[in-house]
């Protein structure tokens, strides 16, 4: 009887010691530099759910606003480890960069957009993720202002 008090004692010790534990971010990754994000009024940034992958994923970018906008290949990926957003680390080492495209997104429209980010962060493993893409905002005066959209996903 006693054997079994103790082994219930040790198994319940265990249960609760592992209960609370938070995944602690790994060494590599720094917490985010976007706290702003999706202030774009009329502007949107939907994820395709059929179209995520580990490698990949297709977004849908809207423009309901009354304003022109402008978007490119460029994008960053973080990771939502204990409700805090950390960049995703790149796997390449040295200089990188994206294709100088602009791509058009006026009053209106609706573009669809296709990213495969393996070249750059690998196959990613299970978790909560989120892309954010910057979309410049042209103005009347011919100047430009800097947004950025965000949208959450899931690898599972």
């Amino acid at each position: 009887m006693k054997k079994a008090f103790v082994l219930v004692v040790l198994f319940l010790g265990i249960i609760f010691s592992s209960c609370g534990k938070e995944a602690v971010p790994p060494k590599d990754m720094t917490p985010t530099e976007h706290e702003k994000v999706n202030d774009l009024e009329g502007v949107t940034m939907i994820v395709k759910e059929d179209k995520v992958s580990p490698t990949g994923l297709t977004v849908i970018l809207e423009n309901n606003s009354q304003k022109e906008c402008i978007y490119s290949e460029s994008f960053l990926l973080e990771e939502k480890i204990n409700d805090q957003w950390y960049q995703v680390p790149v796997v390449i080492e040295g200089d990188y960069g994206f294709d100088d495209i602009a791509y058009p997104l006026n009053l209106g429209d609706k573009g669809e957009w296709q990213v495969n980010w393996e070249w750059l962060y690998g196959s990613l493993d299970e978790g909560e993720y989120r892309i954010i893409k910057d979309i410049l905002n042209c103005k009347e005066n011919g100047e430009v202002d800097t947004h950025y959209l965000a949208v959450e996903f899931t690898i599972s």
